[in-house]
């Protein structure tokens, strides 16, 4: 396990090793790893005159840009740590994420500043504001002040044990915070390089701001593209593939809703990737027809690599195009890979209730689908201020060890692949039997009129009757006769032919952070009130 130093040292290293090339190009900007270690530098003593001292708990509020790269890796410097929140959960949660982590310091861009102040995120908890840009009626400092205090201070040497608490996109339920240490970040820095033998010097597009922070840590430059990060299914995947083609980027990382976009952009246009030595896309399984299209982008021996992980728990495995190709087909959920080096995986049975201590009664059978469980240096050890949760997450073992929860049902094939079976909050359990939404919908996702496909349920566990909620690919078609296609479909499967009742949607909810994962508890409400008016079809 890489020493537990503090994760902003990398960027020293850096600059020491290869300080005239670019680290950060982003709006019209091209920063060195030089220029970017002497910022982060300034920042992180101008930060520490200003207050934030280690341990401090800080709201991060700035798009990836250059001042996000230098501000994040400055507070990890100072000892801070940053609260990371998806600006796009709504005001609601996000004002419910910032009172639950009780930050003292606020650096945000003017935007968020307002919003903060108007809304009045986190006011009894915060004293220190900083705006990265133009400072208007909230006092504070500016990003000018914290180098101006910097200027001929030194910078802070600290390595607190905590380094941030990042909130989950809450796609199934109330966003958590999940405490990482530098540590964790070391780790998965160091499993990322290892696994897809990363150098310095190469160019990439990070579309996610974890990854911008992995990619420039890794000595990759990184081309931030201009784009709504909240919203990637929305992206212009013109100026995308103009910018991996500009800078001849060697990775792109991106969620799958961004790669469908970029995707199907390259099937309409003929536009290629030559550049590209990888495609890494996460966060929502990312579908045959997706993988298919990005392929035909990209240089023939090329492959589009699918982790698999979450915010407690990343990387825990991953699987190229190539050996996806290679499987047999027919088996239930979708193979997300072999268990990442220097993680362990198991399969363990269903409980929705906390398991205090670990035992090996936990395993199930092999083959047979249950909870997917995790350890390894990748885990973070709680959920900040709640302990129900992280008692629901977490089961320590007899030595003090931690063990993670993923929440995803799934199993494991004779190689010792993982396969993805869906959520387990999202299972629906029947009188007779308990049915795993992934296994169900490939069955129906299969039919060509069909996008994808959201199985639910309607009542109570145990007597739950299934419902099959469907998005269309194109326009619609004549309804009756698609359903009775449908309904033979499932028919044809034993773990489908009790799937009777189908519903169209326009277009199903999906999370935050990736436009991906389906929102099923949202489709579950709307599916009883569709059925409650007597709407069958």
């Amino acid at each position: 396990m890489p020493d537990p130093k503090n994760i902003s040292s990398t960027i020293t290293e850096l600059a020491a090793s290869v300080p005239d090339s670019p680290a950060v190009i982003a709006g019209g900007r091209t920063v060195t790893f030089r220029e970017l270690e002497a910022e982060i530098s300034l920042l992180a003593a101008g930060l520490a005159s200003a207050g934030i001292k280690p341990g401090l708990r800080t709201a991060l509020m700035v798009p990836p840009s250059v001042d996000f790269i230098a501000l994040t890796f400055a507070l990890f410097r100072a000892g801070a740590v940053i609260v990371l929140i998806d600006p796009g959960i709504g005001p609601a949660n996000m004002r419910a994420c910032l009172e639950e982590a009780r930050p003292e310091a606020f650096i945000g861009i003017p935007k968020a500043q307002a919003a903060r102040l108007i809304l009045r995120w986190a006011a009894k908890s915060l004293r220190i504001f900083i705006t990265a840009g133009r400072k208007w009626f909230w006092g504070g400092l500016n990003l000018e002040d914290i180098r101006r205090l910097g200027a001929g201070a030194p910078s802070p040497a600290v390595t607190p044990e905590e380094a941030a608490i990042l909130f989950t996109s809450g796609s199934t339920g109330a966003p958590k915070g999940a405490v990482y240490t530098h540590s964790m970040f070391a780790s998965q820095a160091a499993m990322l390089k290892k696994y897809f033998q990363i150098e310095p010097g190469s160019a990439s597009v990070p579309t996610f701001p974890l990854f911008a922070l992995f990619d420039v840590a890794l000595g990759l430059t990184i081309v931030i593209p201009e784009m709504d990060f909240t919203r990637p299914a929305e992206v212009d995947p013109g100026m995308l593939s103009g910018l991996i083609n500009k800078y001849g980027a060697a990775q792109i990382f991106g969620s799958p809703a961004l790669i469908d976009t970029l995707s199907r952009y390259g099937e309409k246009t003929g536009a290629k990737l030559p550049a590209l030595k990888r495609v890494i896309s996460c966060g929502a399984p990312v579908s045959p027809a997706i993988i298919a299209r990005t392929l035909k982008m990209l240089p023939p021996d090329i492959q589009v690599f699918t982790p698999y992980g979450a915010t407690e728990a990343l990387p825990v495995s991953c699987i190229s195009s190539g050996e996806l190709a290679g499987l047999k087909p027919g088996l239930p959920g979708i193979c997300v890979g072999r268990t990442w080096e220097g993680m362990e995986t198991f399969i363990i049975r269903l409980f929705d209730t906390p398991i205090p201590l670990w035992s090996e009664d936990l395993l199930v059978e092999n083959g047979e689908i249950g909870e997917i469980a995790v350890k390894g240096p990748v885990v973070s050890g709680e959920y900040f201020g709640k302990e129900s949760s992280t008692a629901l997450a977490k089961i320590r073992g007899p030595g003090g060890e931690l063990y993670h929860r993923m929440g995803d049902t799934g199993w494991k094939d004779p190689e010792g692949r993982l396969w993805f079976c869906g959520r387990k909050s999202h299972r629906v359990i029947t009188a007779g039997t308990t049915l795993f939404t992934i296994p169900c919908e490939t069955v129906f996702n299969a039919h060509p009129e069909v996008r994808r496909t959201a199985l639910v349920g309607r009542g109570q566990p145990g007597r739950q009757t299934p419902v099959l909620c469907v998005e269309l690919s194109g326009k619609a078609p004549q309804r009756e006769s698609l359903t009775k296609e449908l309904l033979a479909l499932g028919a044809a499967h034993e773990h489908t032919k009790n799937i009777k009742t189908i519903l169209y949607h326009p277009g199903f909810p999906v999370d935050i952070r990736h436009n991906a994962k389906i929102s099923r508890e949202k489709l579950a409400l709307w599916a009883q009130e569709r059925l409650k008016a007597g709407i069958a079809t």
